[in-house]
């Protein structure tokens, strides 16, 4: 009977452990696309019908993606400050960086990771607002850093699985004007290795099997290894690739400023399949959100977009009437969108039914961050908008 007890309250624990874990997942959202991958999806419980909750003004235009984790939300502005703010709407700090942040930030740990229009990396205390160390790049900042610690193998999931020989420490990866992308340790701020592109660096990195997978004002798809900065391999996508891509199981997704959306091959550097609407030829500067089956995406011809992963084939498109800048972030069934019209709206993710709407009347760059029942995004305006049940 001892043995039964023992065996019952160890698999309970685990299971309280593992319910523990998932419920922390749904209640931080730590990059803008909400993982190292940049799925753009999250399993967050939010309100069918959302309720502005409050709104927390700032003294300049918010651009950046908002990202919350421990209940503080962390978001730079144009004027200069980056904020630490409750789920209540109150300003917990802000500290000035002495320049416009348009980059989202990074919640790592107890840490957050953000870059300015002077091309600096400042390493922030959440709780408490205080700056550990700063990095200073040659070239303005406009995309988030990302994250890499030793021993983690991250394949298309939100957690690592399994491990490799690495780094000595956690690695803050951030691309620069500079043309380079920077790997930074995380404990120091100290400078661990540059590599070099062949022009800006305006997205940010998504990181795969230990890889940093990014494109460029080059309009090549890089792959370079964290751990040591060396390269992986250089592939010719466009002219130019102004934002971010989206990495699933051995797979990448991005969009050009051509107007064109390719889905390639990590490994061999093949195009599975690309999308391109001749008749707009507009750019696709949003992420892509992506399902099991599904990839998501806006583009400045006013259309949010939904493809076959596997195939490219549209399976629908809809007119949203405002480019469509911010990217799109998948919540289980559905799909919010944020509009340069100022119109943040929740879709069906099966159709593209527009379920619920919401006029901020000003333009939103960024997209929403979403955890357990709020909706989280800056705008034009200077205001950051949180959404919820009353």
């Amino acid at each position: 009977m001892t043995g039964i007890k023992t065996i019952f309250k160890t698999t309970t624990a685990a299971l309280l452990l593992l319910i523990n874990v998932q419920m922390e997942a749904q209640d931080c959202w730590p990059n803008f696309r909400g993982d190292a991958q940049f799925s753009g999806r999250s399993d967050a419980a939010i309100p069918q019908k959302p309720t502005l909750l409050w709104t927390f003004k700032t003294s300049d235009a918010v651009k950046a993606s908002p990202v919350v984790c421990n209940g503080v939300i962390v978001v730079g502005s144009a004027d200069g400050n980056v904020y630490g703010i409750t789920l209540e709407g109150k300003m917990k700090w802000k500290i000035n960086t002495g320049n416009g942040v348009e980059a989202p930030a990074l919640i790592h740990g107890d840490m957050a990771y953000v870059g300015n229009y002077d091309g600096k990396v400042f390493a922030i205390e959440v709780a408490s607002g205080r700056t550990v160390w700063t990095y200073e790049t040659e070239g303005q900042i406009m995309g988030a850093a990302n994250y890499w610690e030793p021993g983690e193998n991250r394949r298309g999931g939100n957690g690592p699985e399994g491990g490799r020989v690495a780094a000595a420490g956690g690695v803050v990866v951030v691309g620069s004007y500079d043309y380079y992308l920077h790997g930074i340790d995380a404990a120091t701020g100290k400078g661990l290795w540059k590599y070099e592109a062949d022009n800006f660096l305006n997205g940010a990195p998504a990181i795969y099997d230990g890889v940093a997978v990014f494109g460029g004002c080059d309009g090549l798809l890089h792959q370079v290894r964290v751990k040591d900065g060396t390269p992986v391999s250089r592939k010719e996508v466009a002219s130019y690739i102004a934002g971010s891509v989206a990495v699933d199981r051995g797979f990448t997704y991005v969009g050009d400023y051509d107007g064109k959306f390719t889905c390639m091959e990590l490994s061999s550097g093949r195009e599975l399949w690309s999308f391109k609407d001749d008749a707009t030829d507009l750019p696709f500067i949003a992420a892509p959100s992506l399902s099991n089956d599904r990839v998501f995406i806006g583009s400045r011809d006013r259309h949010v977009y939904s493809f076959d992963k596997k195939s490219g084939k549209l399976v629908w498109k809809v007119n949203t009437g405002g480019r469509v800048d911010a990217s799109p972030v998948l919540v289980k069934d559905a799909l919010i969108v944020a509009t340069m019209r100022g119109d943040l709206m929740i879709m069906n993710a099966s159709d593209g039914r527009t379920r619920w709407s919401y006029e901020l009347g000003s333009p939103v760059t960024g997209n929403p961050a979403v955890i357990d029942g709020y909706i989280i995004a800056g705008a034009d305006d200077g205001r950051i908008y949180c959404f919820g049940n009353r």
